[in-house]
Order: structure tokens, then C-alpha cells, then sequence
């Protein structure tokens, strides 16, 4: 289960944000540390604040030593580490609040967001050792979580592990990762495996000697159980599936889930740690023992500090991966037996949930924590139910609540006892018909409107979702939340002043006062930076000035200023210096573009990637842009020596793997599209041999689903029919391909790919991830103005009203999961935007896609 955008949810109702500089009141840190003198310089770096002694140059990389704490006892801990590392004069840096360590801390945090409070750079082996005696000694009885992968030292929050000490990157699975240098001067990935280890050519120091030997002696002490996958990985620890090393009379050799929990780590809402969320579920299992549908506890144990429970392994996948499967509406040719078959198992399910919850009320608890992924279902016994995820459950006679919750499942304030369970269970019966359900949360009025669909599509009891529509409605004040109409709603949209609208949204969330993003988007935004084309503000200014809605100086002064405070470490088109470089120039920036692709030079020539999104493919088309727009024939050279390397790696690309990198962004259709822009600048007819060669190795990556479309295969089960990610983006270069060489391989799949475009229901709006990208690929083909067809866009069309929110006088969408509101390119406002201009203009929707004939849609 991927929680990383929940991690996001906390700080802002309306957009994902970091739990920073939100306007929120905050513990602030460096107010409780005197100011350092004049031999010291400090720099903010989002939520670090970085102080090092003036005139020192720190080495490239070495050992670090990083320092944990509690939220009890930070201050604390932070005043010794600054006075230690005034008094030896050392770098250091630090989490400037309260709120960033809990962000950073919390359940909902990726196993990779190390919970340190703090980081030393100390500059050699001698510095090492002085600053570890000193603050062994400062921070003796103070706790911490532990980091994982690094070693620890001494008894108190204290950790070590070599590292870079500034940003070096390399590719690495065509991923831009951290980077240390080896002694020949060549870059390899850092480590940040979950188990500390150390680069083969580094020396160990002397004083981390008896460490290592206190850790292989915890190690010799043998774990009873054989971890052979992770079914979820937190900063509070991980859950797994296993197997007893010893065939275990208690265990009985079965396959069991161990639950690991980490002291101090992984705090909830209540700021609950996940060792007592541990020992809460040992005891509700305990009480709930014999209940069918509820794991048996099979033991608890410590090891090394760390607390783990073990419980029987149940069959089945989580109603979510059974969802994805087995929903009607996901298919193009969706019949009414279908439904009827569907409605069945569905209310079994329902009722085999309802019916473990009833057992769990009559033993006096609340499970608390409900929700599509913790319900297992065992389709090889007739869909049999179980639950997962005890850790919530509490008292029913208690004033507890949970303090977490699944977006559109969690407990509203005016919900107590069983009815918080009760609440849950109203969710589950809507969601399992329409799974828009954290749309309810985002914008409550929604709720009738999902209600009045599951009635009317699906055959289902009379008064069924009114039914749950009554539990769900707040209990004070209007039984339901007043619908909310918007200029979508109508049956023939003013489609000029949707536009309109959707710009104005876009321009009132702009925050020019923050410098970490100009637009709120996706998650994304916070790791590749925000100014960047897929997540960030040159997408949105150029979706802007694409649309006609206008161009902005100031958004503009923006950028080039973020560029320049802090410039980009990828090359790429949508993650990088590439894209930002292409709205300058169209900008008529031109010295900032010159200077920010040369800058990335380097970068390019590391680059090994062939994507649109990171890589050469995004890389080359951008170089050939420069070269058309500035006339400039060395700018062409370099894009065709790009697609020659692309060319050359296309010969000796990898076999297709078990998890999606076929689409626009990330697979092949990318370098296909380069290559036909060479194509056309040249006419050699080599380039289009590339281009069908290449969307073919895209098409390896497609299965056929079961209403015969073809779509991009992702995992076991899942199947993709997106633009950015999917077959639909297969599709948009395919159809380019076809109108040069009618005879291509490639072609041969062109009416299978579009069928992938027509489901009903499509979970996100978006253009690259959603909804918009499969319109604009209908659109695109030669058949785009048959019936069926225009009846099929007009379908996308309208179900855009589903995720319009209203926002300041305009509209909104929600990004990825639909937590939250997102105005950027890949998952939000400014790609609908782009969606439309394409659709009714014919404008470019993508970049290097070109334009297109007038729109095929009947006005709707």
C-alpha cells in the first residue's frame, strides 16, 4: 500500500504540502537557540536550516553522524547537538520545527524519510571521534528512533553512516539518485539500503570499531522467522510475509505475517508511536480470538530493541486489488448480465464485512480503521471475507477515537462508539460501486451525486444507497451537504468559460510568496522541485499561454529566479532543466534558457535514460526545438547525436519487466516521438524504421484485458490504459507513425489501443494519469468522428463534472488518489486545460506532439 501522498494530506485541506511554511503556528526550533556569531552562516533549505562555520569547505563525502529524538525531548537533544558543534566547530544541520520532525516521523512517512533530527559533518576521522565522545556523553538517557541504515553508537540517539556531504547524483535504473565518488573518480549510487553498510573502499574508523562488534553480536542472535516479502514498509517499521525457520509447533511451518514495530517511530495523529499501536493490536486480537474472518495471534516477541507480532497468514488480496479487477465499468463493453453478476458478489462481500464487524461490537471493541485495503478477500472460497489491521481498534465504552483514517473512510467529529464502524461501513457500500469515494471527503456535496449513480446504473435493492447516504450525512446541521452545480453540469457546457474558470483557479492558488513551489500539484513537486514542467510552474505558465489565457511576467520573474536560487540536478523534459528551458525560450528568455541547457550539459552526457519524462528522449526533442526555433545547426547536431545513442540503446534494451514503463513518459513511445521529429526534419526514412521498432518494444510491455483492448501491463493484475503511463500514450505516437508509414508493425495494434480508451469509468481527471489523456487520444485517431467515437469523447467530457470543484470564482481538480486539488500539468488543472485547448482549438497538447484537425465532439 503506498502512503506517501497521505503523507502530504496533513499540512493543507485543499493541496498537498510539506508540513512547512504552511502559515500554521509551529514549535520553531532555532527560536530557543541563541543566534551563532559572526563566524558562522545559516541557510534555510525547505525544512533543514543548514549552519557551518564561515570559510569552511566541507569534503565532497564521509561519515556523517546523525542524531534522532522524540517529540518529547528535541528541543532537548537539538541544544546539545548545537552546543557541541559551536564549541568543536563543526557543520551541522538541523529540522527547524516541531512539525517537520512529525511530518518526517510519522505513520504515514516512507520507509526512506530517516527520522534524524539532526546531521554532523564532521571533515575527518580525528573530527569524528570528538564529536561522537562529546555528544555520547551530552545526550546520555535520551531517546530517539532508531535510523535503520546506519550504525548506531553508544546507548543514546546517536547514528553513523558514510555519505555524500553535498548533492553529487548518477543514474541508476533510470532513476537520478544520490551519489558518492569512488577513488578512480567514478560516481556510484550511495547506499540507503534499510541495513547499514559501508562502500568497499572505505576504511572503517577506529572509534566505531566496538559498534560493529556490538551489532554482529545482535545479529548473531538468530530472528525465528524467514521475512520473503514485504507487504508494507513505514518509518514505524513493516509488515511481512514469512516463514518459522524451524518448522514451530505454534506456528505449525504455515506461512504468517510478521508485524514489525520500531520504539519511538511512526507516530499517528495522537502521536502514538507504532510499538503501542503494536501492543493494542496484540490485545485486540487477543479478546477477538475464534472470530472468523479475525488472524490468530500465533506470538510477540523483542529482538534488538524492536517489537514484532506474528499472526496467521489469511487467504485472499486486499478488496482493492479485487476491485481492480472485477469492476464492471473499467470495460468497454460492460453488459447488463455483467452488472447483475457484479451487484452479487459485491453485497456478499458487504454482508460477510458486516457480518465480522457485528462479531467484533459483540465483544465490546470498535475496529476503527476500516477500509478497502485492510478487508482481504479469498476469491477460491466463493469471496470470503477477512479483516487486517487492528492496530485502530479501541473500546466501545471508551471516549477513544482513531486519530488516522483512509481518505472518505475516516471518522467524521460528530461520530463516536459503533457508529464510527457503522460510518465505514456506509463508505463501503458506495465505494464498491463508484470508487471515487475520497471525492466525498474533498467536496461532501459530491455525496448525492455518487449516490444517484450507484442507484441508477447498477441493479441494485430498492433504497439501497439512500440508505447509506442517511448514515453518512453529517448528524448537525443540513442532512446532506447542498450539491454544488457547476458551469460542468450543464448539458451543453460553455466550454470558453470552462476555461476560463479553470485558468482562474489556477492563477488564485498561485503563492509567489514561497519559493519551494509557485503552484500547488502533485507530491512530486516537493522531490523534483517546483519549477519544473510535469509538477511545477513552467507547465503551468505554458498550459496558461497555450490556452490563450494570457502570460504572466511575474510568474515568470518566479521562475527564472527559483532556477537561479537553486538549479536544477536532472536534465530531463518533465522532471528537469530541459522543460524549464523550452518555456523560457518560447518565452523569449533566451539568455536563461541558454544558460540553464548549458549548465545541464554534464548532466546530459550521464544520462543513460531513454524517457520523454527524465531521459534522452525529452532531452533530444528539446535540442531539437532550440535548433529549429534559433536556427541553429549545432543544437541539431547534439539532438541527433542524442537519438542516435537512443537508436543504439533501443538495440540492446532490457526485456519487459513486471511493472509499467510503457507509455509517453517512461517507455518508448518517448524516443519513437524523437525520432519521427527527426524524421520530418530530415526525411531520412531510418528514423521511421526506429520509431516502429520502438513503439513495438512499448507493445511488449501490453496484454490484451478482457473486453480484447490492449493496454500496458503493471504487476500481476493491473492494467493500464493512461497517456503518461499506459497504452493510451502508446497510442498518440502510434497514430503519428501511421500517417508516415501506413504499413508500420506498430499499426497493427491501433484499433486494439484505442478500445483501451473507451472505458466508462476512469478513476482520476487528469491528462497524463487520467480521464483527459484517453480523450485526447480518441480524438487523435482517423476515426474520431465516427458515432461511436464522438459519442465516447462526449462520455470523457461529461464526466469531467464528477471532479470539478469550485475554487475562488474558477475550477479544480484533484490530483493523484483525488485527495487533494492539483493545478499542475501531469496530475491537475493546468493538463485538463491543455485537454481542452487540444480538443476545441486544436492546439499542442503536449509538447513535440503537435497540433491537431478541429474537434470531433458534438458540443456536449
Amino acid at each position: 500500500m503506498d502512503l506517501r501522498h497521505e503523507a502530504f494530506c496533513f499540512a493543507d485541506r485543499l493541496f498537498y504540502d510539506e508540513q512547512q511554511e504552511n502559515g500554521a503556528p509551529v514549535e520553531d526550533f532555532t527560536a530557543s537557540l541563541s543566534a551563532p556569531d559572526t563566524g558562522w552562516v545559516t541557510t534555510d533549505r525547505g525544512g533543514w536550516r543548514v549552519v557551518q562555520p564561515r570559510g569552511l569547505v566541507l569534503p565532497a563525502q564521509g561519515w556523517q553522524i546523525r542524531v534522532s529524538a522524540g517529540l518529547d525531548n528535541a528541543s532537548r537533544v537539538l541544544a546539545q547537538v548545537y552546543e557541541s558543534c559551536a564549541q568543536h566547530m563543526v557543520t551541522y544541520r538541523h529540522l527547524r520545527s516541531l512539525l517537520t520532525l512529525l511530518a518526517r516521523n510519522s505513520k504515514y512517512a516512507s520507509a526512506e524519510s530517516a527520522a534524524e533530527l539532526a546531521t554532523i559533518y564532521p571533515v575527518d576521522h580525528h573530527e569524528l571521534e570528538l564529536v561522537l565522545a562529546d555528544l555520547s556523553t551530552r545526550l546520555e538517557g535520551e531517546h530517539g528512533p532508531d535510523i535503520p541504515n546506519a550504525l548506531r553508537y553508544g546507548d543514546g540517539p546517536l547514528y553513523v553512516r558514510y555519505g555524500g556531504f553535498v548533492e553529487q547524483w548518477v543514474e541508476h535504473n533510470g532513476n537520478r539518485v544520490p551519489a558518492v565518488r569512488k577513488p578512480d573518480g567514478r560516481l556510484v549510487p550511495e547506499k540507503r539500503e534499510p541495513a547499514f553498510s559501508v562502500p568497499d573502499w572505505v576504511k572503517l574508523p577506529a572509534c566505531l570499531r566496538s559498534s560493529i562488534a556490538a551489532r554482529n553480536a545482535g545479529a548473531r542472535a538468530q530472528f525465528p522467522y524467514r521475512m520473503t516479502r514485504p507487504l508494507h514498509v513505514s518509518t514505524g517499521g513493516g509488515s511481512y510475509l514469512a516463514h518459522p525457520r524451524l518448522a514451530d509447533v505454534k506456528a505449525g511451518g504455515d506461512q504468517v505475517v510478521v508485524k514489525e514495530a520500531r520504539p519511538h517511530a511512526g507516530l499517528d495523529e495522537s502521536r502514538i508511536d507504532a510499538v503501542e499501536r503494536l501492543h493494542r493490536e496484540h490485545e485486540v486480537l487477543s479478546r477477538l480470538a475464534g472470530i472468523p474472518g479475525v488472524p490468530r495471534v500465533v506470538e510477540r516477541f523483542t529482538v534488538a530493541e524492536r517489537d514484532y507480532l506474528v499472526t496467521e497468514c489469511l487467504p485472499g488480496t486486499s478488496l482493492t486489488g479485487w476491485l481492480s479487477r472485477n469492476y464492471p465499468l473499467t470495460s468497454s463493453n460492460t453488459t447488463t448480465a455483467d452488472l447483475v453478476a457484479y451487484v452479487r458478489r459485491a453485497l456478499e462481500i458487504v454482508a460477510g464485512v458486516e457480518k465480522t464487524i457485528a462479531e467484533i461490537h459483540a465483544h465490546g471493541l470498535v475496529l476503527g480503521g476500516l477500509h478497502p485495503q485492510n478487508i482481504l478477500i479469498d476469491e477460491d472460497h466463493h469471496d470470503r471475507t477477512s479483516l487486517t489491521g487492528f492496530g485502530t481498534a479501541f473500546d466501545a465504552e471508551s471516549a477513544d477515537r482513531p486519530a488516522m483514517g483512509t481518505p472518505g473512510f475516516r471518522t467524521p467529529a460528530d461520530r463516536s462508539g459503533f457508529a464510527i464502524d457503522e460510518h465505514a461501513l456506509a463508505a463501503l457500500r458506495l465505494w464498491l460501486f463508484l470508487p471515487l469515494w475520497p471525492l466525498a471527503e474533498l467536496a461532501p456535496d459530491k455525496l448525492r451525486r455518487i449516490a444517484d449513480f450507484v442507484d441508477r446504473r447498477f441493479p441494485l435493492p430498492e433504497g439501497y444507497a439512500d440508505a447509506a447516504v442517511a448514515v453518512l450525512a453529517p448528524r448537525e446541521g443540513p442532512a446532506e451537504p447542498a450539491p454544488v452545480h457547476t458551469e460542468l453540469d450543464h448539458d451543453k457546457p460553455d466550454w470558453p468559460l470552462v476555461r476560463k474558470q479553470i485558468a482562474e483557479a489556477i492563477l488564485a492558488s498561485a503563492t509567489p510568496a514561497r519559493q519551494d513551489r509557485l503552484f500547488p500539484g502533485d507530491i512530486e513537486q516537493f522531490r523534483v522541485g517546483g519549477a519544473c514542467f510535469g509538477v511545477g510552474a513552467a507547465g503551468v505558465l505554458h498550459a496558461l499561454d497555450v490556452a490563450g489565457a494570457g502570460r504572466f511576467p511575474e510568474h515568470e520573474h518566479w521562475l527564472i529566479e527559483a532556477v537561479r536560487r537553486e538549479p536544477p540536478t536532472r536534465p530531463g523534459f518533465y522532471d528537469g532543466s530541459s522543460g524549464i528551458a523550452y518555456v523560457l525560450e518560447n518565452f523569449g528568455h533566451h539568455d536563461e534558457a541558454g544558460k540553464l541547457l548549458a549548465s545541464s550539459a554534464r548532466l546530459v552526457e550521464q544520462t543513460t535514460d531513454h524517457s520523454l519524462e527524465s531521459g534522452l528522449a525529452g532531452i533530444g526533442l528539446t535540442l531539437l526545438h532550440f535548433a529549429t526555433v534559433r536556427q541553429d545547426n549545432e543544437f541539431g547536431r547534439q539532438a541527433l547525436t542524442t537519438a542516435v545513442r537512443l537508436a543504439e540503446a533501443l538495440e540492446t534494451a532490457a526485456p519487459p519487466g513486471t511493472s509499467a514503463r510503457a507509455g509517453l513518459l517512461s517507455g518508448w513511445a518517448g524516443p519513437a516521438l524523437l525520432f519521427l521529429r527527426l524524421f520530418e526534419r530530415t526525411g531520412e526514412p531510418a528514423w521511421l524504421s526506429f520509431a516502429d521498432q520502438a513503439l513495438c518494444r512499448d507493445l511488449e510491455e501490453c496484454i490484451e484485458a478482457d473486453d480484447g483492448s490492449l493496454q500496458v501491463r503493471d504487476g500481476a493484475t493491473r492494467t493500464l490504459p493512461y497517456a503518461g503511463f499506459g497504452s493510451a500514450g502508446i497510442l498518440l505516437v502510434a497514430e503519428q507513425l501511421a500517417r508516415h508509414r501506413p504499413d508500420a508493425e506498430a499499426g497493427d495494434s491501433l484499433p486494439a489501443l484505442r478500445d483501451a480508451c473507451l472505458a466508462e469509468f476512469v478513476a482520476e481527471p487528469g491528462l497524463l494519469n487520467g480521464r483527459c489523456g484517453l480523450t485526447v487520444a480518441l480524438a487523435a485517431s482517423p476515426d474520431a468522428h465516427h458515432p461511436s467515437r464522438v459519442a465516447a469523447i462526449d462520455r470523457h467530457l461529461e464526466w469531467l463534472a464528477w471532479y470539478a470543484v469550485p475554487y475562488k470564482g474558477g475550477l479544480a481538480f484533484p490530483g493523484n488518489r483525488l485527495l487533494r486539488l492539483s493545478m499542475d500539468v501531469k496530475t491537475g488543472g493546468a493538463g485538463i486545460l491543455l485537454s481542452l485547448a487540444s480538443l476545441f482549438d486544436g492546439k499542442e497538447v503536449l509538447p513535440f506532439l503537435g497540433g491537431k484537425p478541429s474537434s470531433p465532439t458534438t458540443g456536449h
